[in-house]
C-alpha cells in the first residue's frame, strides 16, 4: 500500500481491517461493562441515598466536569500560544 492510497483512505473516512477489529474489540468491551452495570445496579435493590450522599454526588460530577473543562482549556490555551512541542 503506498503512502498516497493510506492518506486518500483517511479522507475519505473508510476504516481498514483493523480499524474494525478495534471498532468490534471496543464494541464487545463496551457491552461487557453495560451487561455488569446493570446485573450490578438489580443486585443493589431499594439501597437509598441520603440528601447529603447525593449533594456530595452531583458535587462530585460537578468538580470532574469542571477539573476535565479546565485542563482541556489550559491544552488548547498551551497549543495555541506554541508552547507545545
Amino acid at each position: 500500500m503506498t503512502k498516497g492510497n493510506t492518506e486518500e483512505r483517511a479522507r475519505a473516512g473508510s476504516l481498514g481491517p483493523a480499524g474494525w477489529i478495534a471498532l468490534a474489540a471496543l464494541s464487545g468491551i463496551l457491552a461487557a461493562v453495560v451487561w455488569y452495570a446493570v446485573s450490578a445496579w438489580r443486585l443493589l435493590g431499594a439501597v437509598s441515598i441520603s440528601p447529603l450522599g447525593w449533594f456530595f454526588l452531583c458535587l462530585g460530577v460537578v468538580l470532574t466536569i469542571a477539573v476535565g473543562g479546565g485542563l482541556m482549556g489550559l491544552l488548547f490555551y498551551s497549543s495555541r500560544s506554541g508552547k507545545d512541542f
